[in-house]
């Protein structure tokens, strides 16, 4: 199977799951998975990545080591998913059941990992009610409210609309009660910057409109999204081309030595991601952690992210808008909005 080709096959079932507690990178390579598996061949429930491409598609970006792919991989094991069943109840699952982190005969390391047996149903075997979608559409999606919105509207697209209440849309996201309780929050965050994203990086295209009764003071209940084939897109990525474009943050100058795991080598490697975040950490006064910086350049708009000084003043410039506008709620989540707003805004 060619890497342009690959495609993912899901179930319609699996697909109605309620996304909660998934990473952007864990509902990624749950789609990587389903397009390197064969449904019509339980034999292909194992699945290999290289090391290297397991890094990349998690986004792993701290030096190697095998108690941090553990826990990478202990969170994917983890994963449990409610699939709703036709009398209003749901079914829950790991999606995954056993992984195998190890060296080949030429001291390559790679990770195998293998379907839940409860999961088996939903991935193999089915032959109606199911979506397919080329995977080159969630590569250059960034959140995982992105890649569940085109999950959810792709289903319906040959009907051309999916009518949806609120409180579904939501579960079907995986946003949690406490997150755009506001349904203009709502609209601007999820709704509007999510139609942004569909519409540069993937093959759909959508529209939205209040649908059905209003609740009380004129709260929106219910939404009707009409979903079209999407002619404006940018130039689709293969998966061979995003691994390598995640990979090139690393510049090897020297391999030195290696741990007692027999995984790394450090000392003689230079981590240009890990300066550049250290050097974003600055642009906002070191007030926030590694991690959320690592969260902040994530959504930036491309064309900042490919020089470190452009990178860098653009952050400081919203941070300090941020600061002008002396947020009463997390100054944090707060800066995110103001770089999400930017980006959408293109």
């Amino acid at each position: 199977m060619e890497v342009e080709k690959l495609t993912v096959e899901k179930r319609n079932r699996l697909n109605e799951m309620r996304a909660t507690s998934m990473s952007l990178q864990e509902l990624r390579f749950i789609a990587i998975y389903l397009s390197k598996i064969n449904p019509r061949d339980l034999t292909t429930r194992v699945v290999r990545f290289s090391m290297a491409d397991f890094k990349a598609i998690m986004e792993i970006e701290t030096r190697v080591n095998i108690d941090y792919i553990q826990k990478v991989t202990d969170s994917l094991l983890s994963k449990v998913i409610n699939v709703p069943d036709e009398r209003g109840g749901y079914a829950g699952f790991q999606i995954f059941q056993k992984c195998r982190v190890t060296r080949d005969d030429d001291d390559q390391w790679y990770i195998e990992i293998d379907a839940h047996d409860d999961a088996l149903s939903l991935m193999f075997d089915f032959k109606r009610n199911y979506l397919t979608y080329p995977l080159s559409n969630i590569l250059r999606l960034k959140s995982s409210n992105q890649i569940r919105m085109y999950e959810v509207l792709k289903q319906h697209e040959k009907i051309g609309f999916r009518i949806l209440s609120v409180c579904k849309l939501r579960d079907l996201l995986g946003i949690n009660k406490d997150e755009y309780t506001r349904f203009n929050d709502f609209k601007k965050w999820v709704l509007d910057s999510c139609q942004v994203a569909l519409e540069k990086n993937t093959d759909i295209s959508y529209v939205y409109e209040s649908h059905g009764k209003k609740g009380r003071g004129g709260k929106i209940l219910e939404l009707k999204f009409k979903i079209s084939k999407n002619k404006n897109r940018i130039s689709p990525v293969s998966l061979d081309a995003f691994l390598e474009f995640k990979k090139q943050d690393f510049i090897e100058l020297k391999l030195d030595e290696v741990d007692e795991n027999g995984i790394v080598v450090a000392t003689g490697m230079h981590w240009k991601y890990e300066e550049r975040i250290t050097f974003l950490m600055g642009a906002c006064n070191e007030e926030f952690t590694r991690e959320q910086v690592v969260v902040l350049f994530d959504i930036m708009p491309d064309d900042v992210k490919i020089d470190d000084n452009a990178s860098h003043d653009y952050l400081q410039s919203k941070y300090r808008e941020m600061d002008m506008r002396k947020p009463d709620i997390s100054r944090f989540g707060y800066l995110k909005k103001i770089i999400v707003g930017d980006v959408t805004a293109i």
